[in-house]
């Protein structure tokens, strides 16, 4: 196996390669980041010298927390693809916990449904990364609590990506007691990092787009000829006879129109109704491009649809689909709105990476 100085030197010069081929330096708060991330690679990979079966070898994992847009994702997601491994996983949170839910609900009734749903979806890993982790549910934070106990029981090394400081996730004081058990495993198990950037780097122009930054945000003013409105970036508005119900599950769900692999769904159906991630992971999958249609203000939308938008945003850009938004808003008149939402920082981090025609 590789010595300590190897590994660090052969990640490193892979996390340079990535930020050079995507044309930019790491910043000095990024390399601080970079070089706890080399230590931690080190830790893994490197021969330890050998101990009593009973004492055990114990890497903590990290913690990189910071505001949005300052690469804490980039620079793990480079990291993690940069490990000389296959006993890893990246999941967003989102994701993860969808397919933790759905295993528990399968084994209900079994003693210790939690844990064994764990070891199924952990088996074999060395370290599990977490992007974007967040608390704002307290229904999420009991299973969250056991969710970390089973994964620091069983060795498993956790990388986390987050806005949040540790002791503010579930920052309602309400309920930010039901996940301070949680809290108190993080901080025992993992050395907490925050980047310290000021720049939002998803601000920066791009000299080419793809995915996700290909989108457009289309303001349609109320003014704005009705001859024109299809035309904005290419759009040929739906005809009502393109209206048909999705199926997920035993669900059945209306959308505006289904055109091969893009998905017209205007903001009511699919965050006014009692929609969850399980759709939106599904739909992520299926469709190459999403077209939302008639973004209203927060000022008129009530905090379930608005926290479904942000889980919304959150899937699309993780998983880097085209996504067209069409409000009576500007961006920037949306963005007023959304000012003292939780997490709405980051989803208007995202935002501003579609393109404005």
């Amino acid at each position: 196996m590789a010595r300590r100085t190897d590994i660090r030197d052969q990640l490193g010069a892979a996390i340079d390669e990535s930020a050079a081929l995507a044309g930019f330096a790491l910043d000095s708060a990024q390399t601080v980041v970079r070089d706890r991330l080399l230590t931690l690679g080190a830790e893994l990979f490197a021969p330890r010298i050998r101990r009593s079966k009973t004492q055990g070898v114990n890497v903590r994992g990290l913690y990189v927390w910071g505001d949005a847009g300052r690469g804490k994702s980039w620079l793990l997601d480079a990291y993690f693809r940069a490990l000389p491994t296959e006993a890893k996983l990246r999941v967003h949170f989102h994701g993860f916990l969808d397919q933790l839910h759905r295993r528990i609900h399968e084994l209900r009734g079994e003693p210790n449904a939690v844990e064994s749903a764990v070891r199924e979806l952990t088996a074999g890993l060395k370290l599990l990364y977490f992007d974007e982790f967040h608390v704002h549910d307290p229904a999420d934070a009991t299973l969250l609590t056991k969710l970390l106990r089973a994964l620091f029981d069983a060795g498993i090394v956790l990388l986390a990506s987050s806005n949040y400081a540790p002791r503010s996730l579930l920052p309602d004081p309400l309920w930010h007691h039901m996940f301070e058990p949680g809290i108190d495993l993080i901080l025992d198990n993992m050395d907490v990092l925050r980047l310290e950037g000021t720049e939002d780097y998803r601000g920066r122009p791009r000299k080419s787009v793809s995915g996700f930054r290909s989108g457009h945000w289309i303001s349609l003013k109320p003014d704005l000829q009705p001859d024109l409105r299809p035309g904005l970036a290419g759009l040929e508005l739906p005809e009502a006879s393109e209206a048909l119900e999705l199926t997920v599950g035993s669900r059945q769900f209306p959308v505006t129109a289904r055109r091969g692999d893009e998905l017209w769904i205007t903001f009511d159906q699919l965050c006014g109704a009692p929609t969850s991630t399980i759709e939106y992971l599904k739909w992520a999958r299926e469709f190459d491009s999403w077209v939302v249609l008639d973004l209203p203000s927060f000022a008129d939308t009530d905090a379930q649809a608005q926290q479904r938008l942000i889980n919304v945003v959150d899937v699309l850009c993780d998983a880097d689909v085209r996504t067209t938004i069409t409000s009576l808003l500007s961006i920037d008149e949306f963005r007023v709105t959304v000012d003292r939402r939780p997490d709405g920082f980051r989803m208007m981090s995202r935002l501003q990476l579609l393109q404005r025609p």
